[in-house]
């Protein structure tokens, strides 16, 4: 056992022993890019109403099994500049959070976006958790400067627009 000619001594060794010698931690260095995996035609150019909307993407989403959350990020001009699937749930519920749903629009820096969903029942009626999410994502985009023009449910043959209700105000 060591010997301390001092209290001082004693209390050093004790610090010495006691701190810890991190490694260094190594950061990443990295970037984001959107990854092109195809591409529709979209003859309109730009989707100027919910019904534009709904034809736009109901190809997309018709016949789904589960339910999928689809944003849709726009220019300045209205102008459709990239699908993403952000989300693909169950039979009648999917994960939504601002932080993916804006992800794309945030990196293609879009002026505005479209959500869309289905309902696979084919019963395009609002739920209390669309309305919470539509709320929650107009918030959301009102922070981060890219408006939330509409967020439309579809269903068999029909849709529903959550703007035309009063939710994306």
């Amino acid at each position: 056992m060591e010997k301390y000619n001092s209290m001082t001594q004693i209390k050093l060794s004790l610090i010495e022993n006691n701190t810890k010698k991190e490694s260094s931690k190594r950061v990443n260095i990295v970037s984001l890019k959107l990854v092109k995996e195809s591409s529709i035609l979209y003859q309109k150019r730009s989707i100027r109403s919910p019904q534009e909307g709904y034809e736009f993407i109901r190809e997309f989403l018709e016949d789904k099994d589960r339910e999928h959350f689809i944003v849709v990020s726009l220019d300045t001009k209205n102008q459709p500049t990239n699908i993403n699937i952000s989300s693909i749930g169950t039979l009648n519920a999917a994960l939504i959070h601002p932080r993916e749903i804006f992800k794309a629009a945030i990196v293609s820096n879009a002026c505005s976006i479209m959500c869309f969903h289905n309902h696979p029942s084919g019963d395009a009626t609002e739920s209390r958790e669309d309305i919470e999410v539509t709320k929650r994502l107009v918030e959301s985009g009102k922070i981060l400067g890219i408006d939330l023009l509409d967020h439309i449910i579809v269903g068999d043959d029909t849709f529903t627009s959550l703007r035309e209700k009063g939710f994306c105000i």
